[in-house]
């Protein structure tokens, strides 16, 4: 049960509170002609607790590190959020009603063009990964005493991520995370699973090790006290049920199906209103803030490294892997920002190099990609400059939030290693062959594709400084080392590999096919068929520039070849970054699902060997003659 109320509160402002934010709520949604007031209804108790009593925040600065953090993970609620800073005195109430309109920042779901979102929500099931990540960022990097809470809906229950982020928490003590759960009973097309059984609420977060309580969520005394001992809470994150009735407050829709996601009309908005707007008493004008203390918050030092690879051309095969481990290493020592999330494959992705040297910024995520890149979110809302890895066909399954990520424009690192039918015998659920198609995709993203050790570690340089979201890809098999030490790499620039001022065609290729590219230019050579070879490195941004040149030099014959599905990958970006110029271009790809077998006999058998590109090279000469 929750602990009594220790302090003397004026419920009657809090009360007051929660019916403006219903008023506020039905009359932005009705203005904009969408949304969700009764998401919204459910939930104005709650907010008016965490916002007018139990957090500590500047109105007038919503976006200070300093300021106990809100994530609403059930976005939908946005205009109750919106509300709730707007009575706080962030913005005038007059705003409210440009909401859902283009020229407004108050959109139907919050993103962080708000300085108090700190992440994009609205694809449920998200929120408390990100919660995570903040209290992991608050806790042991900013030794702050300040406190994060989530709003969750119940539907989103559902979501396995929601139980990622429930045992992360529990494993690492976040006890400076609160999370709330308004159980209204009803989804958008139904009731829940579970409707209102909150024994079984109750037991499935006690089995994940949450100090759990039980509330009236239309109770501001219930509440008030819920929060209270979660504050004082020292060994575990806290959960409240909160029991409540979607429309609370809405005279005729109140608990009723078929009103999620239906904005009322005018007419019947009035009425709705009509007796909310007759329990003001203005009892609420006496509310002041609770500020926070003043203090600055650090990021971290950072600075560039000094450090090249030990790498030598002709030394030691490498995986573009292990360039990328002993890459990030070695930024350990100069960029205290840097963060790094593994999904218990640090000895395959060599993040272990990492957490040798830097323990106390290494966390191991485990099997539960969703949590590893909701807490990277999390962490780089916080200024922190996450790195999270994993095999890439595993990044597939939290595309969604790689999404969501790229929405929110965070500053957060994606690693994917083990790409492509080069991985050999572990077969095709092992193999990502889309995961370029993914990230390319999404705007904001930068795309880097290494071939060999010393890119692969520039290239984890080159993220780690790169302000917005990048994405890594490396490979399994090791390969010979291609540049030297101080070899310099830029974002949005590809490398020349071979040209001969003459070249009948010209190869484009990225990561293990640069090798295959490279072998099928000796043979040619011999046949005195001389081509030029590109590695793309930079497959987004792309160097339009050096391509068309390159394309124009080798009279307009082009052939890419990629360990990546036709679909999406570096065959399609040159496409596009050539599309205005007069070219042929073959693309040489993985054209179906393949299986286990080694490397070379994979690479061979579906189509991105030397001996394809030997092949293509010929037949686009012959066809051009």
């Amino acid at each position: 049960m929750p602990a009594p109320v220790t302090a003397p509160i004026d419920f009657r402002v809090l009360e007051e509170k929660a019916t403006r934010l219903r008023i506020d709520s039905v009359r932005a949604t009705t203005e904009a002609g969408s949304g969700h007031p009764t998401s919204c209804a459910s939930a104005a108790e709650i907010m008016s607790t965490l916002f007018f009593s139990v957090m500590r925040y500047d109105p007038k600065n919503p976006g200070s590190a300093a300021n106990d953090i809100f994530v609403l993970s059930k976005g939908h609620a946005a205009p109750i959020l919106y509300a709730a800073w707007a009575e706080a005195g962030a913005f005038p109430r007059e705003k409210l009603l440009t909401l859902r309109k283009i020229d407004s920042d108050l959109e139907g779901h919050p993103t962080p063009r708000l300085p108090f979102v700190p992440v994009a929500t609205g694809s449920l099931g998200q929120g408390l990964s990100v919660g995570v990540g903040l209290a992991l960022a608050v806790k042991q990097f900013e030794k702050s005493d300040q406190r994060v809470y989530v709003l969750m809906g119940d539907g989103e229950s559902a979501e396995g991520s929601v139980w990622e982020a429930a045992q992360w928490a529990w494993f690492h003590g976040l006890n400076n995370l609160c999370a709330t759960i308004d159980i209204n009973r009803l989804g958008q097309s139904q009731p829940t699973m579970l409707e209102w059984h909150l024994e079984t609420y109750q037991d499935r977060w006690k089995a994940f090790g949450w100090q759990v309580l039980r509330v009236d969520g239309h109770s501001l005394e219930d509440l008030l006290a819920a929060y209270q001992t979660a504050r004082a809470t020292t060994d575990r994150p806290t959960i409240v049920l909160a029991e409540t009735v979607k429309g609370k407050g809405l005279a005729g829709i109140e608990g009723l199906e078929g009103w999620h996601g239906k904005a009322l009309d005018k007419d019947l908005a009035a009425k709705v209103l009509a007796p909310l707007e007759k329990q003001l008493t203005g009892a609420d004008m006496r509310w002041k803030p609770n500020l926070p203390p003043i203090s600055e918050r650090q990021a971290g030092d950072f600075s560039h490294a000094e450090e090249n690879p030990p790498y030598a051309i002709g030394g030691k095969e490498l995986a573009s892997r292990k360039g990328f481990g002993d890459g990030l290493a070695a930024l350990a020592k100069v960029d205290s920002r840097i963060v790094v999330l593994d999904g218990d494959v640090k000895n395959s992705t060599y993040t272990e190099e990492f957490q040798k040297a830097a323990p106390d910024r290494f966390f191991q995520g485990y099997i539960a990609e969703q949590n590893i890149v909701g807490a990277a979110m999390g962490l780089a809302a916080r200024k922190k400059v996450p790195f999270a890895s994993t095999f890439a066909c595993f990044l597939t399954r939290a595309y969604d939030f790689i999404r969501m990520a790229a929405i929110s424009r965070l500053n957060i690192k994606l690693v994917g290693t083990h790409a492509g039918i080069s991985i050999g015998e572990d077969g095709p659920s092992q193999m990502g062959l889309e995961d370029l198609a993914m990230f390319c995709a999404e705007p904001g993203f930068t795309v880097l594709y290494p071939s060999d050790a010393t890119s692969a570690w520039k290239a984890t340089e080159l993220i780690a400084a790169q302000s917005g979201p990048c994405y890594l890809r490396t490979s399994r098999p090791a390969t010979p080392i291609l540049y030297g030490p101080f070899e310099q790499f830029t974002i949005g620039k590809c490398k020349t590999l071979r040209a001969n001022g003459h070249d009948k065609a010209l190869v484009v290729a990225a990561g293990i096919t640069v090798f295959e590219a490279l072998s099928a230019y000796d043979q040619l050579f011999q046949e005195n068929i001389p081509i030029g070879v590109i590695d793309l490195f930079s497959v987004k941004p792309i160097d339009r520039e050096k391509l068309t040149a390159a394309a124009r030099a080798a009279g307009g014959i082009v052939i890419t070849v990629e360990d990546h599905y036709e679909h999406g990958g570096i065959g399609d970006a040159v496409a596009a970054a050539l599309s205005e110029q007069n070219v042929r271009i073959t693309k040489l790809a993985v054209r179906e699902i393949p299986h286990s077998g080694k490397a070379e006999e994979l690479m061979d058998k579906f189509g991105i060997s030397a001996r394809h590109i030997v092949e293509a090279v010929k037949t686009a000469i012959s066809v051009r003659s």
